[in-house]
């Protein structure tokens, strides 16, 4: 998840498109000279996916133009969160739009609490609200070919063990998955960290995330390895990667410090997407951070980022 300002921008920018009734071109030389394009025309070894807004100044404000910018520029997947918001006629535009262009959809916001007791709560009410929402996330999961959706487990309790508030949130889970199973959606968790944008909420660490879904034990319960979060809870990237890959789904990425795209802060991404890549993964890496320079500039230096960081060479 981004930042809470960040966020703000997202949920303003969605609303915008909807609100005016919105249904909703090469890289500078030295990207266009990088690697051969496949029969695809995908120009990346990995399937990077920026949001909505990213590209805004070279696209237009129109989200279906924004996605073929993308394609153009070869990215092969996009990232929504707010997609549940958009009206079920955009939904299947947006849906539409991107298999026209053999484009993925990458995750969407399901449920996102970042201090109320939600899945660590047995409360009936609770599960009631989670029943809705994975049946929101499964419609519109459908309308746009979507294959994950995230989850943000809420926040804990003072006043309750631990381990009680654990076996909540796994016995939520395991009710939620009853629902996503069936129409073949996977929740990813995202553990987010404490220290610097999320306080307080339940979920907070790849270990943590990891023994939670084991216990679950059920194929639409995953995690969702944001590294830009990991970094400033625990580091330790590759071996933490390592340790919980058959229970990761997704990755997002944004560097630390600053949240903005790989090169401008300590992650050492080259490497990362190496090692991801020489682990056979295929999924989608979520390109959740800001753009580090205002205005066309900025979004060409996106652009030029992951171009740097996806000419690994794997042995």
């Amino acid at each position: 998840m981004l930042v809470v300002m960040e966020r703000r921008e997202f949920i303003k920018g969605s609303a915008g498109i909807l609100a005016t009734g919105a249904a909703m071109q090469g890289v500078a030389n030295a990207s266009s000279e990088r690697a051969q394009q496949g029969p695809s025309g995908a120009r990346f070894q990995l399937n990077y996916a920026p949001h909505l807004g990213m590209f805004r100044h070279h696209a237009g404000e129109d989200p279906l133009d924004q996605l073929r910018f993308m394609a153009d520029e070869g990215f092969t997947a996009v990232e929504e969160n707010w997609v549940t918001r958009f009206s079920v006629a955009d939904q299947e535009k947006f849906g539409k739009t991107l298999d026209e262009l053999g484009m993925s959809m990458g995750v969407f916001v399901a449920h996102a609490e970042f201090s109320k007791v939600t899945f660590a709560s047995n409360e009936p009410a609770m599960r009631e609200r989670i029943r809705k929402e994975m049946e929101q996330a499964c419609e519109a999961a459908a309308r746009v070919g979507a294959k994950w959706c995230t989850v943000v487990p809420g926040g804990y309790s003072n006043g309750i063990e631990w381990d009680y508030q654990t076996a909540n949130v796994i016995d939520n889970l395991r009710f939620a998955a009853e629902i996503l199973e069936p129409a073949g959606l996977t929740m990813v968790l995202e553990p987010l960290n404490p220290w610097r944008d999320h306080a307080g909420c339940f979920l907070s660490k790849v270990p943590q995330a990891y023994m939670i879904c084991r216990a679950v034990n059920s194929p639409s319960v995953k995690i969702l390895d944001d590294l830009y979060h990991q970094q400033i809870t625990e580091g330790n990237l590759i071996p933490n990667i390592d340790a919980a890959y058959s229970e990761i789904a997704y990755f997002q990425v944004g560097d630390n410090p600053g949240r903005k795209e790989p090169g401008t802060g300590e992650i050492n991404y080259k490497r990362i997407f190496q090692h991801i890549h020489a682990k056979g993964f295929d999924g989608i890496i979520g390109m959740e951070h800001g753009n580090s320079i205002g205005g066309k500039k900025g979004e060409r230096a996106v652009i030029d980022a992951y171009v740097a960081v996806d000419s690994f060479v794997n042995d």
